[in-house]
């Protein structure tokens, strides 16, 4: 048996008339829907950063098209400059703050870099006052009574000798010399005579580079980074080691 249509709409629909009424009117529902918005605060149309935030974005965008480090140094720029002009316009008074500019002074960083043979630092540099000599300087080696080296000391302005075979001219295998025990130096002195002439010669000097052991001249020990000057016949050594250096010279033919 079919039912009508105001039976079936009756049976969907089986709230009470005053309950109809009451949804149909659009109770129950959130006022807010209704409710219109409300005038809107200074500050929301005021940037919170003060524009900073901008380089952000087209840092983004830069940064699909190659964004490199200098056009990261642009911004810093700029990014500056409006800064300085913010402080400048709230106290006018305020002195203005300058970048710090880049130091170009020696680090000593080249000098190191420079001053180094097969990855070994060499300790010693020479003066600007250095001159190869004008006499031909050698070292006779005596073991005791016995010679057994000679060694010619006066094609270059510098000797360097220790232990470390890499770096030295002279090198030395005693296990009491340092590896870079000290060296023979040839400086231009000039000199006063009796008469006030200045005359100019090249000497040889030792230094010993802060050897553990010392340097000896003649059975004396010579102070350490200091020159001491050489004369013919002296007797030189290093550390403990036995061995004897004679200083001799002889004038040069060349």
């Amino acid at each position: 048996m079919s039912e009508s249509p105001e039976r079936r709409h009756y049976r969907r629909d089986s709230r009470s008339p005053r309950r109809r009424e009451y949804v149909s009117k659009g109770a129950g529902r959130s006022s807010s829907r209704r409710r219109s918005p409300g005038p809107s605060k200074p500050y929301d149309r005021r940037p919170r950063d003060n524009g900073y935030g901008d380089r952000d974005r087209v840092r983004d965008n830069e940064s699909k098209k190659g964004y490199s480090e200098k056009d990261r140094e642009k911004e810093r720029a700029v990014d500056r400059k409006r800064y300085d002009g913010d402080v400048k316009k709230e106290d006018p008074d305020a002195p203005m703050v300058e970048p710090e500019k880049p130091n170009f002074g020696n680090s000593g960083l080249l000098a190191k870099e420079t001053n180094t043979i097969k990855g070994v630092e060499v300790k010693y540099n020479e003066p600007p006052e250095a001159r190869k000599p004008t006499k031909n300087w050698r070292l006779y080696v005596f073991k005791g009574s016995e010679q057994v080296d000679l060694i010619h000391i006066y094609r270059q302005s510098c000797y360097l000798i220790g232990r470390d075979t890499v770096v030295t001219d002279i090198p030395i295998a005693h296990p009491s010399c340092s590896k870079q025990h000290s060296a023979i130096q040839y400086r231009q002195i000039s000199e006063k005579n009796e008469y006030g002439d200045v005359t100019t010669t090249v000497k040889p000097f030792i230094i010993d580079l802060e050897s553990t052991n010392g340097t000896y001249v003649n059975d004396v020990e010579i102070p350490k980074s200091r020159y001491y000057e050489l004369r013919g016949s002296d007797v030189i050594k290093f550390g403990t080691s036995s061995r004897e250096y004679v200083l001799l010279a002889e004038d040069a033919s060349e």
